[in-house]
């Protein structure tokens, strides 16, 4: 039984490695060819979950220059976008860091931040391969820096349509831990992933009319994704359900569902697309 157990796992664990890796994961996580969808929300709904968690940081962290880490940043969209309007923003970032398990990712981020930030932006950002669930080990390989220098060196930490992988692995604990670890007191982490109440995402729909139905990744629920931040030492600031418009929507399906989301929001919010958690790791001496 054991033998069985740890074949099967073997073999999601190297069917999902051949996703991440493949040429159509580079498609979908880099700006160019992800979609409009990823485009708005990037200026619009995540944009506004990370403006309104930075203001939350202690002001000595704004003045000396805030340090930022995503965990699972595929092919650095999403960090990249980030710096470059924190930037332009007049926010201060010291240093930025991307990490992925995917050297293949990892590879097309660097592309990423060449490809769409400034020079001076461009010297505040590196990447690294690193999994989500042994995040300072893993960082301290990479980067050659002790693992007591790299504790507390992050103030700020994201996660987008990452953690629920974790959770499917039952290694959500070890990742919330390695966070905790890795921010400085007072630091915060915003955490948005898919909603196991939204009805409508297209491989679920498609899944129904399959003969042979396929096994989908477990998606947690958003008291699921909350708890081991919870269980680690976490304040939770907000948690809640947000964001209506897909990653892979194009121009006109983004306009209708932008115009919506103030309707949809009041009178069917617990089944909004995402789920969003911040949470803050206290300050010292609290």
């Amino acid at each position: 039984m054991t033998t069985n157990t740890q074949t099967n796992t073997k073999t999601m664990d190297e069917a999902f490695f051949e996703e991440y890796t493949s040429h159509d994961a580079i498609l979908k996580y880099t700006k160019a060819t992800a979609g409009y969808g990823i485009s708005h929300l990037l200026d619009h709904d995540y944009k506004d979950a990370y403006l309104r968690a930075l203001e939350s940081l202690p002001a000595e962290v704004k003045q000396r220059g805030i340090r930022i880490l995503e965990f699972g940043c595929g092919g650095g969209m999403n960090l990249v976008h980030l710096v470059s309007i924190l930037t332009r923003s007049g926010i201060k970032i010291e240093k930025a860091v991307g990490t992925d398990f995917s050297p293949v990712l990892i590879e097309a981020a660097k592309l990423e931040s060449k490809n769409y930030l400034r020079p001076d932006e461009l010297g505040k950002i590196q990447f690294h391969i690193a999994k989500n669930e042994s995040l300072v080990a893993d960082l301290s390989a990479a980067t050659g820096a002790p693992r007591a220098q790299l504790l507390g060196s992050f103030d700020f930490i994201i996660g987008v349509n990452t953690m629920r992988y974790c959770h499917r692995g039952g290694r959500e604990l070890s990742c919330a831990q390695d966070i905790l670890d890795l921010l400085s007191p007072g630091g915060i982490c915003v955490n948005i992933d898919m909603n196991d109440r939204f009805p409508l995402f297209r491989s679920a729909v498609k899944n129904k009319f399959r003969a042979h139905k396929i096994e989908e990744c477990y998606i947690p629920s958003l008291a699921e994704y909350a708890a081991p931040f919870k269980r680690t030492g976490f304040e939770i600031l907000r948690e809640e359900h947000f964001c209506w418009v897909s990653h892979s929507a194009g121009k006109g399906l983004c306009l209708v569902l932008r115009t919506l989301s103030p309707i949809l929001s009041v009178l069917f919010k617990t089944r909004a697309m995402r789920s969003l958690v911040v949470a803050r790791k206290p300050a010292a001496g609290r």
